[in-house]
């Protein structure tokens, strides 16, 4: 195995760095305190052509991989954009996935170049209220009339609706009842059409500047070409855009633990109390040398759960272990940045404070770490399921 980072991947974590730069502490303290969605920082990058990292050349992407789109979700965030820049691209690198696999090709180049030029965006609407993370019994309902779908339901937790035109919609095309196993939601990417869609942001702990929201669907019309696939497929044609995006949000974890980490490190070598550097007493030292180790173990994580899902091979396990092991990670080396910084953490100017409040983000989504170990109690270690 080589784990020494090649050429490719050194020039495009500088080149996101160097897109990064304009974009300092200071602006994302402003836009942790106003909101407002980072509009500057979505174009930066879409002007660059980093929106399609993932995505085929033939349509203006770059043709890469997970493993290179997860290099630049970590280097945003390890930056000190944090969750608030790496939330505000996330849809863009990994929700469209399902499109790229299997839509056809007039899909693909009706949808995906407005998407990486940044002249559109996009919502993923999956998660419902009474439903939560059992998607198949997800209950809004497209009903086929003619050429076109009514689509009738709820959605929650919908990241950048208000900015949003276009929406990645799973819906129920067959009732429960009729359907088995998987059957029975199909995947639509269409008009976000507000005249039939009602959005309503909530309000949350952190992450102001992205908003999430609750979305109201009452007769919203789909064309029949908006639908990706096979009417029915749609859970299975989703899957392609979950373990990726569990990836993702792994590595977005470890850059904003590792941006933690480098303040923290950076105040204990600055800061005196009793005439001596604060960075000289083990106290301090060994919850960030902890720290470290973690991030470090988490990060080889996901490196081979991005490398197993490129080579198209089994990564579910690999990638729910690395959102875990990444999402703890982060958590810690945030808490302990605080704990370096002392009654200074809880001050917003000195950044960690809302490091802390990001860290909540991917140790609670877009699956909680309780579910994450049922999984590989039961899909791993062959335990029997528990829920």
């Amino acid at each position: 195995m080589n784990f020494e980072w090649t050429s490719e991947h050194e020039q495009i974590r500088d080149a996101i760095e160097r897109i990064c730069v304009p974009f300092d502490a200071n602006y994302w303290l402003h836009k942790d305190r106003e909101g407002g969605f980072p509009h500057d920082f979505h174009q930066a990058l879409a002007d660059s052509g980093w929106l399609g990292i993932a995505m085929p050349e033939e349509f203006g992407g770059a043709g890469l991989g997970i493993s290179e789109a997860a290099l630049m979700m970590h280097t945003i965030s390890a930056t000190g954009a944090g969750l608030s820049g790496a939330s505000a691209v996330h849809m863009n690198i990994f929700g469209l996935h399902p499109v790229v696999v299997f839509g056809s090709d007039a899909q693909k180049a009706r949808w995906l170049p407005p998407l990486i030029a940044g002249k559109e965006k996009a919502c993923f609407g999956v998660t419902e209220p009474n439903t939560g993370l059992n998607t198949l019994k997800l209950k809004t309902r497209a009903i086929r009339q003619g050429d076109h779908y009514v689509v009738h339901g709820q959605k929650v937790w919908i990241s950048t609706a208000q900015v949003a035109n276009k929406i990645l919609l799973l819906a129920r095309t067959a009732s429960i009842e009729a359907c088995r196993g998987t059957e029975g939601l199909s995947l639509f990417y269409t008009d976000l059409d507000r005249a039939t869609i009602e959005i309503r942001e909530i309000e949350k702990l952190g992450r102001k500047c992205v908003d999430s929201n609750q979305v109201f669907i009452d007769g919203l019309r789909i064309p029949v070409e908006d639908r990706i696939g096979e009417e029915g497929k749609g859970f299975n044609y989703i899957l392609h855009g979950l373990n990726p995006e569990r990836i993702l949000i792994a590595s977005e974890a470890i850059g904003l633990g590792r941006a933690a980490l480098r303040r923290a490190a950076g105040y204990a070598n600055e800061r005196e109390v009793f005439g001596r550097s604060i960075g000289k007493n083990q106290g301090i030292q060994h919850p960030l040398a902890k720290s470290w180790m973690e991030l470090e173990a988490a990060h080889l994580m996901v490196q081979k759960a991005a490398w197993l899902y490129d080579q198209r091979l089994p990564c579910g396990a690999e990638a729910n272990g690395a959102k875990y092991l990444a999402a703890e990670a982060c958590y810690h080396a945030c808490e302990n940045a605080i704990f370096t910084h002392g009654g200074m953490g809880y001050a917003k100017e000195y950044h960690v404070e809302r490091y802390m409040r990001e860290a909540w983000i991917p140790r609670l989504a877009p699956v909680s770490p309780q579910l994450i170990l049922c999984f590989i109690a039961e899909k791993v270690l062959g335990l029997p399921k528990s829920y």
